[in-house]
């Protein structure tokens, strides 16, 4: 796309824009009619969390990165995996502790934030060459294959069945499968949509990188389901399915949408900032889930995450975000 006329700009503003509310829309839709159906089947409230909304809102960051990296957008693709996991922690559980604050299980605080520190490392060690091939996408995949079904056994060991499990209102099936089928149909046409919109407004418009664009536009635009549904379960009480959609959405972009994306189309040739910045970044955020949700007087006790580390969390967000619009736009070193 040229500057030369407005039709450019404004063909890339209504890709982003229609592509944000279509991910958004579609995602909603997908996740209502998983929901329905995992109730339909009995399933459990940590599930539910974890799984289908945490797994389904994170459907958008999973077309998207692997869109990007078919049509060799490497940055876009794993700072749209990466940023989603930052904003993810940091100003959703920030956003919505600041609203409401979120009761965490001693699970979520003592296995569940190391493991996310576990993968972090995994993955810094999987791109620290500079290549990402086939075997790195398919050991992503077979990690989240193992860790998946562990972390749901042991945050649920030695705990109570809830009162009517399995127990369901009725539903019009073929209507939930259907609405499960177009949200998700949609959602892939959309996210290409997007990736078009972006890639050419940060080239031809804004002149920044696709990393940037990955980390900032993109990565919040598709973690907007998950800051939905966050701040209304917090609202509600339903602790399990704030902390759950946040541990199941980052589970899923580490592993699932990073490894599919390499899997499908190996890449090389990304910003060494994703090392050096993101990383370091997306490990300390999930250290701070154990810092700002564990009782340390009580280990075996649920922890509080109270205002003041909702606040504290949106500040660090904001100075991580700072940091990479400077160093992405080439204004960082004329700082320093």
């Amino acid at each position: 796309m040229s500057m030369d006329t407005d039709i450019p700009l404004l063909l890339s503003l209504l890709f982003i824009i229609g592509g944000l509310i279509a991910l958004a829309r579609s995602a909603d839709v997908f996740i209502d009619a998983a929901s329905a159906l995992a109730h339909h089947f009995g399933l459990s409230p940590l599930l539910v969390g974890m799984v289908i909304i945490g797994f389904g809102t994170s459907a958008p960051e999973l077309a998207v990165s692997a869109i990007s990296s078919v049509g060799g957008h490497a940055n876009l693709s794993l700072g749209n995996a990466y940023g989603s996991c930052i904003f993810n922690i940091c100003a959703i559980l920030g956003a919505t502790a600041l609203v409401w604050p979120i009761r965490v299980k001693p699970s979520v605080c003592w296995f569940a934030a190391p493991l996310l520190m576990g993968i972090t490392a995994m993955s810094y060690f999987i791109v620290n060459d500079g290549v990402f091939e086939l075997h790195n996408g398919v050991t992503l995949l077979a990690a989240f294959a193992v860790i998946l079904p562990f972390y749901c056994w042991y945050d649920q060991k030695g705990a109570a069945q809830p009162e009517g499990a399995g127990a369901s209102a009725p539903i019009n099936m073929g209507r939930e499968w259907a609405m499960l089928i177009l949200g998700l149909s949609i959602l892939v046409l959309s996210s290409h949509v997007m990736v078009w919109g972006c890639v050419d407004f940060a080239r031809d418009v804004l002149h920044v990188s696709d990393l940037m664009i990955g980390l900032t536009v993109v990565a919040a635009g598709t973690s907007l389901p998950e800051l939905a549904s966050a701040i209304v379960s917090a609202r509600k009480g339903e602790n399990e399915f704030v902390v759950g959609n946040i541990v199941g959405s980052n589970l899923f972009n580490t592993l699932a949408v990073v490894g599919l994306a390499g899997t499908i189309s190996p890449f090389g040739d990304f910003s060494g900032y994703i090392l050096t910045r993101d990383l370091p970044a997306m490990f300390g955020a999930s250290l701070l889930i154990l810092l700002f949700g564990a009782n340390f007087r009580n280990p075996r006790e649920d922890g509080i995450i109270s205002r003041w580390k909702g606040a504290a969390w949106l500040a660090l967000f904001g100075i991580y975000l700072t940091v990479t619009i400077l160093q992405e736009t080439g204004k960082w070193r004329s700082i320093w």
